[in-house]
């Protein structure tokens, strides 16, 4: 595999673009698709904001964090968010919401959430709009809203109170359970890959940089498919450098420890190699591989 290959895809994504990466074992050829990570904007930098933002940088989203107090819109609190401090109305006009992005209104009071909803709903209604609040004030709200001519079945799609019923109480508990449902409102947008295609198209920018940038030999494996209860997918991505360091994963335990071994005899070699690792079989049991099935991944140099 050639570096410019994966330095033109990360110039791609850095231009917000998505990009495909074309793999082949050999005998058939794969597609490797990178989708541009969504926009996840928080409406409120405060405590369960800080909390929601450290989660969901690390499942790829690309975060705008948005308050009219600078102690608080800044980047100590969130170091690689793009940072908007202003009144919430002129920056919501200034983000351009659209269809696919996700937003969270996190303020730090009633009267905020008010004038956030009602910019929000009075221009292009994001995929997701999630609301921090009671249920006896969201009912309330939403009569407010209709009674102020909003449409209240778009109004109803609102998820109010935000975040999966998890128990929550701490910020952190609370960030969990809002990344929850993003996560789950993100995967029902699922679209069947197309022939060949591999399943996941997540972007890991730090990965990516390394395989395109880094001067070290190094190696990339990648899961072309897998079965049973592995907990890679197809499309899971891993860099494997000299000395049986990584960067990503695909999925760990004793099957991935096989990847790394062949990685590493791969590396420098200018060669690939197709690798198979059944779970199911007496090795695995004996290496107490339990969650069982298989995969085979594609172990590239990178020159």
């Amino acid at each position: 595999m050639k570096a410019t290959v994966l330095s033109e895809i990360l110039e791609k994504l850095n231009r917000g673009e998505s990009a495909e990466l074309i793999l082949s074992d050999g005998n058939q050829t794969y597609i490797r698709k990178f989708s541009k990570n969504a926009r996840l904007i928080l409406l409120g930098c405060g405590h369960v904001s800080v909390d929601v933002y450290r989660l969901a940088r690390t499942l790829d989203f690309d975060i705008v964090a948005v308050d009219d107090r600078p102690s608080f819109a800044s980047y100590e609190r969130f170091p690689d968010a793009r940072i908007i401090c202003d009144d919430f109305i002129s920056a919501i006009e200034k983000l351009n919401i659209t269809e696919n992005d996700y937003v969270c209104v996190l303020t730090r009071g009633h009267l905020w959430d008010m004038q956030c909803i009602r910019a929000v709903l009075s221009g292009t209604v994001p995929y997701y709009l999630g609301l921090i609040s009671s249920s006896k004030r969201v009912k309330g709200l939403f009569e407010i809203l209709e009674q102020e001519g909003f449409d209240r079945d778009v109004v109803n799609k609102i998820h109010a109170p935000i975040g999966l019923k998890i128990g929550a109480m701490t910020t952190a508990e609370i960030a969990v359970s809002i990344c929850a449902e993003l996560i789950q409102e993100r995967h029902k947008k699922y679209v069947k890959p197309r022939e060949n295609e591999l399943l996941q198209t997540n972007v890991n920018t730090e990965l990516l940089r390394y395989l395109a940038q880094s001067k070290e030999p190094r190696a990339m494996v990648t899961v072309l498919s897998s079965s049973g209860s592995t907990p890679a997918k197809s499309g899971s991505m891993m860099a494997v450098n000299s000395l049986g360091l990584v960067s990503g994963t695909v999925g760990g335990g004793c099957g991935e420890a096989s990847a790394i071994t062949k990685a590493r005899r791969i590396i420098g070699t200018g060669e690939s190699a197709v690798l198979t690792i059944d779970m199911d079989n007496e090795v695995a049991a004996d290496n107490d591989m339990v969650c069982g099935g298989s995969m085979t991944v594609l172990i590239e140099d990178i020159t």
